[in-house]
């Protein structure tokens, strides 16, 4: 049985963690914890953390796992590249789980869109994400996440050749580049649509949650996976096997 911390207790996936720890037979809620408490103390009585919480947390609570040698899922999103930066650095001391998205689902879809990707040279990629009116952060750390899939596949870069949106007498679409749309309103939970489209067709490969326990579970699943693990960077893709 592993002691687990849960992170952002107030936050709808900070409950729903908590929830999935509590579920599963191989985990028991050490602790959990919010921003402005003392993480210390906190992860002291666990065994691991998984994280939802704020990305202006991260640097905070990889200092306090790195200290007590304690492995990590972060599933918070939104980091600045200093915050990245700080992740990958502790990585190199203790074993962390960092996804944008932690649904078996999803990250069946960053598979497919990589393979996607590099069966479907030269079509034109356009990428769609909707969520909730809550969420803070666009567009979502999944479809960053869907993008950089295609960027690795056709070898473009994510700031160069990601245009965030369109409006007003914008011209022909160039071949690089990527679209990114971002939607919110509702309670959508998270809908995600990758599109190849090309002279003649179209192809789409689309997700939709309408639970976060499928996210929370998947991040209890991550924890599991990762105790066993060497230190070193991780994402859900190596969780599940899908890295080829």
């Amino acid at each position: 049985m592993m002691n687990v911390l849960v992170t952002g207790i107030s936050g709808r996936m900070g409950q729903a963690v908590k929830q999935a720890v509590e579920l599963c037979t191989e985990t028991t809620l050490a602790s959990t914890h919010d921003v402005g408490q003392d993480i210390n103390a906190a992860l002291s009585k666990a065994e691991g953390a998984i994280d939802f919480s704020f990305h202006g947390f991260t640097t905070e609570l990889v200092a306090a796992a790195v200290a007590q040698k304690k492995p990590l899922v972060i599933g918070t999103t939104g980091h600045t590249d200093e915050e990245r930066a700080a992740i990958a650095e502790a990585a190199g001391q203790i074993p962390i789980v960092f996804s944008s998205n932690y649904s078996v689902g999803v990250n069946t879809l960053f598979w497919l869109t990589r393979k996607a990707a590099t069966i479907l040279q030269g079509y034109d990629a356009e990428i769609m994400e909707m969520h909730h009116h809550h969420k803070l952060d666009a567009p979502s750390g999944t479809a960053r996440s869907l993008a950089e899939e295609i960027c690795g596949a056709w070898g473009m870069d994510y700031k160069e050749d990601v245009v965030h949106g369109r409006e007003g007498l914008v011209g022909a679409r160039p071949q690089r580049q990527i679209g990114m749309h971002s939607l919110r309103g509702g309670d959508v939970v998270g809908d995600h649509t990758v599109m190849f489209a090309t002279d003649g067709e179209r192809v789409e490969l689309v997700h939709k949650a309408s639970s976060r326990m499928t996210f929370a579970c998947g991040a209890v699943r991550a924890m599991l996976w990762v105790s066993a693990r060497p230190a070193g960077l991780y994402s859900m893709q190596d969780v599940l096997g899908l890295t080829d």
